[in-house]
């Protein structure tokens, strides 16, 4: 009999509204995968990684997943997020997939593009998210070719997204666009002010950053066929875990 794989969790969460991306504004649960490949300098979520919620995370089955998002969210949802550290690095999630699934429940999902899974397949929205020079990271072009092409492949739902915050970041976004430019694509302006704790004083904050990024997105002739966001979980409840 094989041994049922566990998912390591650290958060289960919501409804609230997914704040990023292609299902921006989308009612949503959440589910905060542990592990991550990266350690992005600006990351929003390093206690995924960094070790220091080492104690919080929770080795659960799919099944166990779901009951949590039933007790928390009982009968007023049906989308789940699966968010990390990057989710990519876990082959089991596709059971827990499969399960939301066949409960009616869709799913969405965001990654580095750096890990494929066959699973990706079966996501409803799928986030592929490069990381900028400002992060500290650098892309593996060569595997982000890989999945994109095997998305391609069977017409998976997905898109690309990249966080600005700054010119160089612009121009690796824009690099990023015309490499893949049949592939729907997301700008989100950058957030550095990870320890403000106080929500109205980052909201003046956060509308300068927009507003800097869709000023320089406008006159751009490489930048047709973009959408630009702000990262709007913040405007409402800046900094704040879960929610």
């Amino acid at each position: 009999m094989q041994a049922i794989k566990r998912i390591p969790v650290l958060e289960v969460f919501g409804p609230t509204v997914q704040g990023e991306g292609m299902v921006i504004g989308r009612k949503t649960m959440f589910v905060r995968t542990a592990g991550c490949d990266y350690s992005c300098s600006w990351c929003d979520s390093a206690f995924t990684w960094d070790g220091s919620a080492k104690a919080d995370i929770r080795m659960l089955t799919a099944n166990e997943i779901i009951e949590e998002l039933m007790a928390i969210g009982g009968k007023t949802f049906e989308h789940v997020t699966i968010s990390g550290g990057n989710p990519a690095l876990l082959p089991q999630l596709s059971v827990f997939i499969e399960e939301l699934h066949a409960r009616g429940i869709s799913v969405a999902l965001e990654t580095q593009g750096s890990r494929w899974q066959d699973w990706f397949w079966s996501i409803d929205e799928l986030t592929l998210s490069p990381k900028p020079p400002s992060s500290g990271m650098k892309t593996d072009w060569q595997i982000l070719d890989e999945i994109v092409s095997k998305l391609n492949e069977k017409e998976a739902s997905f898109c690309l997204k990249t966080v600005v915050f700054d010119d160089e970041d612009l121009e690796y976004a824009t690099f990023v666009h015309m490499r893949y430019p049949n592939v729907p694509f997301y700008l989100q302006a950058g957030n550095s002010q990870l320890q403000e704790t106080e929500p109205h004083r980052m909201l003046p904050y956060l509308v300068e950053r927009y507003e800097w990024l869709i000023n320089r997105v406008m006159p751009n002739d490489e930048l047709k066929r973009v959408h630009v966001l702000p990262q709007l979980h913040t405007w409402v409840w800046g900094n704040k875990k879960g929610v």
